[in-house]
């Protein structure tokens, strides 16, 4: 299908030379407005590359300080960012290398990208890291969708410039991506038997008290519901084994703005099961048409036998009535125990590794590559 407004970009690109810079990331502090338009007019959806999560994540997070942007415009205007680091070690390896930045919340690594720009950004990507490679043997780029026009824009280039690379892991997480309606999509998804189940834990936990489902898309009484996130997760065994967000100062705050900041820019979805007004299972999800992400969910472990968390997701599947989302992305770990069996479809991530510099270089890095391929095949963590 012919986009024009991708189209009328790639005429400017052509026209207007496009260039890139590796800039301190405090210095997109003052480019929130571009940088919110860049979000609404990229190629693929990633908020947690947008400024309301990228920004809370390095002001909070620790060791943040070598984090830089790779700055792309065209004709003056920012058409692409990635965060990117220098690091040191590959892994467990004392390797160094340029590495897209990625933390233990943030589920994708596309980076932003206007649409139409995708092939000159990932040509002055290359370029940037030729010229500027210093110690690093190769360019690691973690968490890219394999489906969609940036990849494919990569793949494109990496072919005509004949430049080596390699998908060194690989992941398929669960996706919801359907024309069916929530019913008949439960109904393909679980067993009549599964179902039954479902509605008779449903049945029983109304037995307890007044259950309800609410679900909000504004800013209001936000503060208390991030609080009653918090403390939910915080009450099971993430909470006992010290990875509840609300165990960290850094991943609480960072919890708290990024809701905020999604929220006040219509890109927050609140969904909660309640018994007698009290949450016992709650999701906050990231809203990035056509696209969304299941950012996190929680549930009360109290009422386990109930499956308050499998009930919630069963409530959740209307957003396949949402007109301006076409699929949601699970962000959850591959073989999930809970949501792969709910959602059918899945979405492959991927980490790869890209040769750069010079022709030493690139030698010394398809023998580095080769011998982790054969070492940890792709699917495996190195």
């Amino acid at each position: 299908m012919f986009d024009p407004e991708a189209h009328s970009v790639r005429e400017q690109t052509a026209s207007a030379a496009p260039s890139l810079h590796c800039v301190p990331w405090q210095a997109l502090e003052t480019e929130v407005p571009a940088w919110d338009r860049l979000a609404l007019d990229a190629s693929e959806p990633n908020p947690f590359f947008e400024s309301w999560y990228l920004l809370p994540s390095l002001r909070h997070l620790p060791q943040t300080e070598a984090v830089m942007i790779l700055r792309f415009e065209i004709g003056g205007r920012l058409a692409g960012l990635l965060p990117i680091l220098r690091s040191p070690r590959y892994y467990r390896w004392p390797v160094p290398n340029l590495a897209s930045w990625l933390h233990d919340n943030c589920f994708c690594g596309a980076p932003l990208v206007r649409r139409g720009a995708e092939i000159a950004f990932w040509r002055a990507v290359l370029d940037w890291a030729d010229e500027t490679a210093g110690r690093a043997l190769f360019l690691h780029l973690r968490g890219i969708p394999l489906e969609g026009p940036l990849h494919a824009a990569l793949s494109q280039v990496l072919t005509d410039r004949h430049r080596h690379a390699e998908v060194v892991l690989r992941e398929d997480r669960a996706l919801l991506a359907s024309d069916l309606s929530p019913d008949a999509y439960l109904e393909t998804s679980l067993s009549g038997k599964k179902r039954k189940e479902l509605r008779r834990q449903a049945s029983r936990l109304a037995e307890l008290g007044t259950l309800a489902v609410e679900r909000r898309a504004d800013a209001d009484d936000l503060a208390a519901w991030r609080d009653a996130f918090l403390a939910l997760e915080a009450s099971g065994w993430k909470g006992k084994a010290g990875s509840a967000l609300a165990n960290h100062p850094a991943t609480d705050s960072l919890f708290r703005d990024s809701l905020q900041g999604a929220a006040e820019r219509g890109r927050l979805k609140r969904l909660a099961l309640t018994l007698d007004g009290r949450p016992i299972a709650m999701l906050a999800s990231f809203l990035t048409p056509p696209g969304a992400y299941s950012f996190k969910t929680a549930f009360d472990e109290d009422y386990s036998r109930f499956s308050p968390g499998v009930l919630l997701q069963r409530e959740n599947l209307r957003i396949l009535e949402r007109a301006d989302i076409d699929w949601t992305d699970s962000c959850a770990a591959a073989d999930h125990p809970m949501i792969d069996h709910l959602w059918r479809e899945r979405r492959t991530m991927a980490c790869l590794s890209i040769a750069i510099g010079g022709p030493i270089r690139r030698r010394l890095f398809r023998h580095f590559v080769r011998a982790e391929i054969a070492r940890s095949p792709a699917g495996e963590r190195p």
